[in-house]
C-alpha cells in the first residue's frame, strides 16, 4: 500500500476509499474505576469517529463502553487487558505456562488529586490514570480541542514508567497514534490497537527470528508466520509478539492473530499494536537486565527444555541422502578419517518419492530400515528424519486422512501443483487443533521412533492451508500458533519413546521455546546468508529462546539455487560460526561433507575437535538458559545494556556468559571488533587487549576468527579427542583458567 500520511490508511488499514461500512472507535477518559477480586476493572467509553481522513468524534453515535482490566502478576508484570466481542481474559492458553514465580497480586486504588493510584499491597504503585484535564492557555479556536482520551502510566515494576500514548498528534484530526481504539465492520472483521509512548533514542530488538539491523526501532512488523525464503528480507519463519526495549522492559502480545507491531516507525514517539482481532492483550514485564526480562516472559510462557547431550555434537546432512549404502558410506569415512559426529540426518530422499512425505522408508533403497538405523547407532551415529504436516494427495495416508478429517477439509481448490517449498501443493494441512488428527500424527511418527530414530525434523509449518475448516478455530487464528501445536506433538512423542525431547524446527510463534531446537532456515550459502543468519538469531534469543542453529555453510547457493560452488572462505568461516552456536548442523543443496573440500579440511577437522572439546562449557552454558532467561547465542546488550554502542551491533555476540564472538564475514580476512570496557583476552592467541574502544580492520587468518574471555574466565573443557559423545566420560573435564598461564587454545595438547 502506498503511504497516505494518515494513520487511518497507514496503520489501521482502512480502506483507501471508505467506501467499506467500517468504523474506528476510540477511547475516551475513563468514567469509572473499582476493584474486583484483587484487578482494577477499568469503564471506557468508547467514541465512535466520522468516517473520513481527518479524525473527528461522531457525536450523533452513542458511546459504547468497555472494560479495560489490570492485573499485576508478581512483582515484575503488569497485564493489560480488554476484550471486545464479549472475550474473556484466562490464564488458560496453548501459549501460556505460569510458573509458580507468576502469582496474581491483589490491586486497590484511591483517588488523589485528580488521579486514579493503583497500587499492591506492599504500597507499590503500578498504574496511574491522570483524569485532570490538560492545562492549557487558550489563544486560538483555529483547530478543535483535542478529543477526550485515556492517559494511563504503567509501572510494572514499580519503577519504569509505560504510558499510554494518549496525545500522539499533530492537530487533533491528525493522529499518528491511538492509546485504545477498535474497528468495526459489518462483516464482523474487528482489529484492535494499543500503543504506548516511546523516547527518541529508545532501542527495540526481538519480535522473533527478524533478518535486521540489532536496533528495530524505526520499524514496522507483520506478524503472520510465512516462508522466509532465505534470511535477508522481511518475511521470517519465526514472529514472536514480544519485543525488549531499551528503556529495560519488554511487551508479550498474548495473541494467536496475524497482527502490526510499529516500533517508533509510523511514529516515533509511540510503539504501536494492532490485532486483527478484537482483543487487546499485553504483558508487560520490567526488569534490571534483558535476561531478567526474558526470565519473566519465560515465567508466562514457559522455558526450555534441556536437549540432550548427543546433540551438542555435529550434525550432517545434506539435502538429500537416498539410500542406506551412501548413508554408510558418509559414516564409514567420518570415523576412519576421525572426523567427530553424532549425527546423520536424512532430508526428503528416505521416501518412495523424493518430497512425497509418507513417514515410511523406501522399502528398495532402505530395505532394512530399523538394521540400518541400529547399525549406525552402533557406530555412534544417532537418525533424525525430515518431514512436514502436510498430506500431498499421492500419500499413502491420504484416504484415510481425509475420511477422519485428520486434514482440514479445503473449502477451496489450490491452483498451485508440484512442491514450490511453500507448502499449498498439498492436499491438506494436518490439523493439530483435533486431538484425534494429533493422535494420528504421533502413531506416524512413533512408528519411526520405535525403529531407533532420535530426532523428528519438524519442517515447515510456517503455512497452512486458509481456505480449510479447521475443528478447534478459525484459519486466522490458526496459521500463527500451529507452529506450536505441531513441534507441541512431535516433541512430546519423541520424548516418551526415546526419553529425549527433542525436534529440529522452523516455525516458530509464542512459547515454541519450550520444544528445542529450531535452526534459521534456508540461507544462502554466501558472507549476506551468514550475517542475515546471525541478526536472525540474536533477536531470536531476545524472543525468549535459547537454542537456536542454523546451516554450515548455508542451505542453498547463488546464481543456482542447488548448483552454484560454496567458496572454501565461506565453508571454514561458516564453520567457526558453528562452533560457538547451540547446535551445529551441516546441510544444504549439494555436498557438505569436509573432504569435498581438500584444501580446508584438514583446518575444518581442527574446529570440530574444539567444537567437542567445548561440550562442557556449552552444557554448562545450556543448564543455565533452561533455569534462567539466558540464551546460548546471546546480543551484545545481555551484557552491556548501559552501552549505547552495543544496541547497534548485530555482526557480533556472546556464546554463553564467557566468550565474545566476532565472526569473520568476508573474503578480506578482515573486520571491525568491538570490545566493551574491561579488560579482554584473545582466545586462540592469548594477547591480552583492554576494551571500551573498537579494534579496527583487524586482520584474522584463516586458522583464527575473532573469539575473547576475560582474564580470570574458567572454560569446562574436555581434553581427548573423541569421534562422537558416546565416547566421552564428563568426569574427565578439566577447567581451563584464562589467567597468566594460560597460551591460547590452539596450544593446548588437544590439537598437537
Amino acid at each position: 500500500m502506498k503511504p497516505t500520511n494518515y494513520h487511518l490508511f497507514d496503520f489501521l488499514d482502512f480502506d483507501l476509499d471508505l467506501s467499506k461500512n467500517e468504523s474506528l472507535w476510540k477511547a475516551c477518559a475513563p468514567s469509572s474505576v473499582e476493584e474486583k477480586d484483587g484487578d482494577i476493572h477499568i469503564t471506557v467509553p468508547f467514541q465512535k469517529q466520522i468516517l473520513s481522513n481527518d479524525m473527528a468524534a461522531d457525536t450523533t453515535a452513542p458511546r459504547e463502553n468497555h472494560t479495560l482490566i489490570l492485573r499485576q502478576y508478581g512483582p515484575k508484570i503488569t497485564r493489560v487487558f480488554m476484550g471486545f466481542e464479549e472475550l474473556d481474559m484466562s490464564d488458560e492458553s496453548e501459549m501460556l505456562i505460569l510458573t509458580e514465580r507468576v502469582k496474581k497480586m491483589p490491586l486497590k486504588s484511591v483517588l488523589k488529586d485528580g488521579e486514579w493510584i493503583i497500587s499492591t499491597a506492599d504500597g507499590i504503585t503500578r498504574a496511574v490514570i491522570n483524569m485532570r484535564e490538560p492545562l492549557l492557555d487558550r489563544w486560538s479556536t483555529l483547530l478543535p480541542d483535542p478529543q477526550e482520551t485515556i492517559d494511563l502510566r504503567l509501572y510494572p515494576d514499580g519503577k519504569r514508567e509505560i504510558r499510554l500514548a494518549a496525545y500522539d498528534h499533530f492537530s487533533p484530526p491528525r493522529y499518528d497514534a491511538l492509546p485504545i481504539a477498535y474497528c468495526k465492520m459489518d462483516s464482523g472483521n474487528e482489529r484492535a490497537t494499543l500503543s504506548f509512548e516511546c523516547t527518541h533514542d529508545e532501542c527495540f530488538g526481538g519480535t522473533g527470528e527478524r533478518f535486521a539491523k540489532m536496533d528495530l526501532s524505526g520499524r514496522t512488523f507483520f506478524l503472520k508466520n510465512q516462508d522466509g525464503q532465505g534470511v535477508n528480507n522481511v518475511r521470517t519463519y519465526k514472529n514472536i509478539p514480544f519485543y525488549v526495549s531499551s528503556r529495560l522492559y519488554g511487551t508479550f502480545y498474548h495473541t494467536t492473530s496475524h497482527c502490526k507491531l510499529s516500533l517508533a516507525g509510523h511514529s516515533t514517539r509511540s510503539v504501536q499494536f494492532m490485532s486483527y482481532q478484537p482483543l487487546i492483550d499485553a504483558f508487560l514485564i520490567g526488569g534490571d537486565s534483558f535476561e531478567e526480562i526474558i526470565r519473566g516472559y519465560r515465567d508466562l510462557t514457559g522455558y526450555p527444555s534441556m536437549p540432550p547431550l548427543w546433540s551438542f555434537g555435529i550434525w550432517m546432512s545434506r539435502m538429500t541422502y537416498f539410500s542406506a549404502d551412501e548413508v554408510n558410506g558418509i559414516c564409514d569415512r567420518l570415523r576412519e578419517e576421525h572426523y567427530p559426529c553424532d549425527v546423520i540426518h536424512m532430508d526428503t530422499g528416505w521416501f518412495r518419492t523424493d518430497w512425497l512425505c509418507e513417514w515410511k522408508f523406501n522399502e528398495e533403497r532402505f530395505p532394512d530400515p530399523e538394521g540400518f538405523i541400529h547399525s549406525l547407532k552402533d557406530r555412534g551415529f544417532r537418525v533424525s528424519l525430515w518431514q512436514l504436516p502436510y498430506v500431498a494427495k499421492d500419500a499413502a495416508q491420504i484416504d484415510e486422512a481425509v475420511a477422519n478429517d485428520y486434514i482440514a477439509p479445503i473449502t477451496k481448490i489450490q491452483e498451485s501443483e508440484g512442491s514450490n517449498f511453500s507448502a499449498l501443493d498439498y492436499a491438506g494441512t494436518i490439523d493439530f487443533t483435533y486431538p484425534a488428527a494429533t493422535e494420528w500424527y504421533k502413531g506416524l511418527l512413533k512408528n519411526l521412533l520405535d525403529m531407533g530414530v532420535v530426532c523428528i525434523k519438524t519442517d515447515f509449518g510456517e503455512n497452512i492451508h486458509m481456505d480449510a475448516m479447521y475443528k478447534g478455530m478459525s484459519p486466522e487464528l490458526l496459521n500463527n500458533l500451529y507452529a506450536l501445536l505441531y513441534q507441541k506433538a512431535a516433541y512430546e512423542i519423541t520424548k516418551d519413546v526415546t526419553g529425549d525431547g527433542i525436534v529440529w524446527a522452523r516455525a516458530a510463534w509464542a512459547g515454541c521455546q519450550r520444544y528445542p531446537l529450531h535452526w534459521g532456515g534456508d540461507s544462502c550459502s554466501s558472507w549476506d546468508g551468514l550475517a542475515g543468519s546471525l541478526k536472525g538469531g540474536l533477536h531470536f534469543g531476545l524472543s525468549g529462546f535459547a537454542f537456536w542453529s542454523h546451516d554450515v555453510p548455508g542451505f542453498h547457493t547463488l546464481p543456482n539455487f542447488m548448483n552454484s560452488v560454496v567458496s572454501d572462505d565461506v565453508y571454514l568461516r561458516w564453520t567457526q560460526f558453528g562452533v560457538f552456536s547451540s547446535h551445529m548442523r551441516y546441510h544444504g543443496t549439494n555436498k557438505r561433507e569436509p573432504w569435498h573440500y581438500p584444501t580446508i579440511a584438514q583446518s575444518v577437522k581442527k574446529w570440530w575437535k574444539l567444537r567437542y572439546a567445548l561440550i562442557p562449557y556449552i552444557l554448562q552454558e545450556s543448564r543455565k538458559a533452561t533455569e534462567g532467561g539466558s540464551t546460548i547465542v546471546q546480543a551484545m546488550i545481555f551484557h552491556n545494556a548501559d552501552d549505547p554502542t552495543c544496541y547497534h551491533i548485530d555482526d557480533q555476540y556472546y556464546f554463553g556468559d564467557s566468550f565474545l564472538v566476532a565472526p569473520v564475514m568476508n573474503s578480506e580476512n578482515r573486520r571491525d571488533i568491538y570490545l566493551p570496557e574491561g579488560e579482554w583476552v584473545d582466545f586462540f592467541t592469548a594477547e591480552k587487549v583492554t576494551g571500551g574502544r573498537w579494534l579496527k580492520n583487524k586482520d584474522v587468518t584463516m586458522e583464527n576468527m575473532p573469539v575473547y574471555v576475560r582474564p580470570g574466565s574458567i572454560i569446562p573443557f574436555y581434553p581427548e579427542p573423541v569421534d562422537c559423545t558416546d565416547d566421552m566420560d564428563l568426569s574427565k573435564t578439566i577447567n581451563l583458567t584464562i589467567d597468566d598461564s594460560f597460551r591460547g587454545i590452539w596450544n593446548e595438547k588437544l590439537f598437537n
